[in-house]
């Protein structure tokens, strides 16, 4: 009995969560519109930061109740699944041709927060100097962002023509989402790590599991859902563009703010640096590096993506 309701609260912090962030990434990508960015800008900034929310809020609070693992695996796992899982299927459902200039520097910044976390497990811990290094990434990015939002905007590319007409009714709406969103990424993201513990300690399942696949999906269902809306609409510059945005932001900032408070590096075990990071690296190389070189995403990169992150899966679950 124990057990079912566990499980049951588990579930309802996914769905707290996933309903949470709709709304949170409903509201904030109205106040993006309404301030007329462009819409690569839009994926990148401020619908990654909405989606990246649940992951922030997960690894945060499991770092604060020393679940370690569970911090590093939602963080670093959630990456993985974002690539190998979501943006998989974006590129099978939605190949398209790209402009380099667009993609290159998230590309690089995403990488290089790749490979300092693949560092970070032959240290065995994420160390304070890598942890400034990656903050420093997250603030490239951010100011990247605006430098090519103002930019864009100069040229008059997307923007102000398209602004909504706003009325109060509308911004009461867009503010109640908002903040109703928020509250229950929060809530959620408290039950999902206090019931994954639970559930690990229960089933005799490693937290590090628990955090790269069940908690890493649950968490990264808003950036699913904001894809799947992308390819019903065929907008693959904001699906792609919301995914990398998501990744940094994951990789940059979740780790190292979980360490600062948690008071201490954070403890990377054998297993993780041997599986998890050198996966998400994999699929980050396969996902932007043929892109670059193409200036296209290509439907085989999606199927060997996808390919790949399965392998991981399997692996992940054997692995002792």
């Amino acid at each position: 009995m124990e057990l079912a309701w566990i499980i049951f609260l588990f579930l309802v912090g996914i769905i707290f969560i996933v309903k949470g962030g709709d709304f949170f990434v409903d509201a904030a990508s109205w106040i993006a519109e309404v301030s007329g960015i462009p819409k690569l800008i839009i994926g990148a900034t401020i619908v990654s930061l909405a989606t990246t929310l649940p992951e922030l809020l997960v690894s945060v609070m499991a770092a604060v109740r020393k679940n370690v693992d569970m911090a590093i695996g939602n963080a670093v796992g959630s990456v993985t699944a974002n690539i190998g899982l979501i943006m998989a299927i974006s590129l099978i459902c939605m190949p398209a041709v790209i402009k380099r200039a667009d993609y290159l520097m998230k590309s690089l910044l995403m990488l290089a927060a790749a490979a300092l976390i693949v560092a970070c497990g032959f240290l065995g811990e994420t160390g304070i100097g890598i942890s400034a290094v990656l903050i420093v990434i997250f603030l490239v990015f951010l100011w990247e962002n605006v430098t090519s939002a103002r930019r864009s905007m100069r040229q008059g590319q997307e923007g102000e023509k398209r602004r909504l007409k706003t009325g109060k009714k509308e911004i009461g709406i867009n503010i109640a989402k908002f903040v109703v969103g928020a509250v229950g990424i929060v809530w959620g993201a408290d039950l999902l790590v206090d019931n994954g513990s639970a559930l690990a300690a229960m089933a005799g399942i490693p937290e590090r599991v628990i955090g790269v696949t069940i908690i890493a999906v649950g968490t990264s269902l808003p950036e699913l859902i904001t894809t799947i809306t992308a390819i019903v609409k065929k907008q693959s510059s904001l699906s792609v563009g919301n995914i990398l945005g998501a990744n940094i932001i994951d990789l940059s900032l979740i780790l190292p703010l979980s360490a600062l408070v948690s008071g201490q590096a954070l403890p990377i075990t054998e297993t993780a640096a041997r599986i998890d990071l050198p996966a998400c690296l994999l699929v980050g190389c396969i996902a932007v590096i043929p892109a670059m070189i193409f200036q296209k995403f290509q439907k085989w990169q999606g199927i060997l993506m996808l390919a790949v992150y399965g392998g991981y899966l399997c692996l992940t679950l054997t692995a002792q």
